[in-house]
C-alpha cells in the first residue's frame, strides 16, 4: 500500500514523500521534494499521486471495452 506523507522540514518548508507499507511497516520512502508555498506543495502532492497511480493496475480495461464497442458501431453502420 502506498500513501503520501507531508511533513515540516527543519527550514520550515513542507516536504512530500511517497511511502510504501507492507505488514503495517514502512518499507520504502521516495522523497518527491519540498516547497514553502501552498501552490508548490499542491504540485508536489499531484506529482506524488501520479507516481502512486502509475504503479496501480486498473480494475477494468476500459480501452479494450471501448475498442470492441467502436468495432460494433462501425460494423452496424455499413
Amino acid at each position: 500500500m502506498a500513501f503520501i506523507r507531508k511533513f515540516k522540514t527543519t527550514s520550515g518548508a513542507t516536504g512530500v514523500q511517497v511511502c510504501y507499507k507492507e505488514g503495517g511497516r514502512v518499507v520504502k520512502t521516495e522523497h518527491i521534494g519540498s516547497a514553502s508555498s501552498e501552490i508548490g506543495v499542491e504540485k508536489l502532492v499531484k506529482k506524488a499521486q501520479a507516481i502512486i497511480d502509475a504503479g496501480n493496475t486498473p480494475l477494468f480495461n476500459l480501452d479494450r471495452y471501448n475498442k470492441k464497442r467502436e468495432r460494433k458501431t462501425n460494423n452496424s453502420n455499413q
